[in-house]
């Protein structure tokens, strides 16, 4: 459901996209061209303001810089965001910033330590594609969950734009939240996101449950973001699947 009006969002990045992301409502691919028309994307769309910081100076001012004993990684990706976020309501800059983050994270270089010889390169770019889209999601500070699309349940939306049968899906989703981020992962992922104004959480458990992942604010109530996910995941999740192309289509 809307709430809040917006305009389309049109942003044009470094990679092209696959074309099979429009088979997901209110998106539509065009090479390296992405056009969202929030209305029909999102399921909840209460807020077009996010937090976001400059990429680049991520890069150049965080990714390098060492936790010690007094001042643990996550203190020092706080006191970036407190003082390089800023907020904006241009959707193209956090597509774009997302972009970044996520090609940094998902690199082909990771692949030998990871320890899954059936994770491909193209896999990986899967999981940039769908995390890029994920970073329009949306948490409040009360852990209200204000925007929610597709992406949020990852197997699903995967399984329709990607024709990944269930256990390839839930694989790659394992891959994303958990085997992924080993701690040597976990302490570049909690910096590079400091770029999308807080961190990356899961209300997955052990196993990929459909209860997808966004980069929440630093001191977001995780009960509540817990209790809202619950009462809305099944119902839009079932949604999803409904796009699936089939083999006679």
């Amino acid at each position: 459901m809307t709430t809040i009006d917006t305009a389309t969002i049109t942003v044009e990045l470094p990679d092209a996209f696959d074309p099979r992301w429009s088979r997901l409502p209110g998106i539509q691919v065009d090479d390296r061209r992405l056009t969202i028309d929030p209305a029909e994307y999102f399921f909840r769309f209460e807020s077009n303001t996010w937090l976001v910081a400059d990429w680049e100076l991520v890069k150049s001012q965080l990714l390098d810089v060492d936790e010690t004993a007094e001042s643990a990684v996550e203190q020092l990706a706080l006191d970036f965001v407190k003082k390089h976020g800023e907020s904006t309501s241009d959707a193209t800059r956090v597509l774009t910033t997302a972009h970044g983050v996520y090609s940094y994270l998902l690199r082909e270089e990771h692949l030998a330590g990871l320890g899954l010889p059936q994770i491909t390169a193209h896999h990986l770019r899967m999981l940039r594609e769908a995390a890029t889209l994920m970073a329009l999601n949306k948490v409040e500070l009360d852990g209200h969950i204000s925007n929610v699309g597709p992406c949020w349940f990852f197997p699903a939306a995967t399984s329709v734009v990607f024709d990944l049968d269930d256990e390839t899906g839930g694989m790659l989703d394992e891959v994303y939240h958990g085997g992924w981020f080993n701690e040597h992962r976990r302490v570049e992922s909690i910096k590079a996101h400091a770029a999308l104004g807080g961190r990356l959480v899961h209300g997955c458990q052990s196993v990929p449950d459909q209860s997808g992942g966004v980069v929440a604010p630093y001191g977001a109530s995780m009960a509540n973001f817990r209790d809202d996910l619950a009462e809305f995941k099944a119902g839009w999740i079932e949604q999803v699947y409904a796009h699936r192309v089939t083999a006679a289509e």
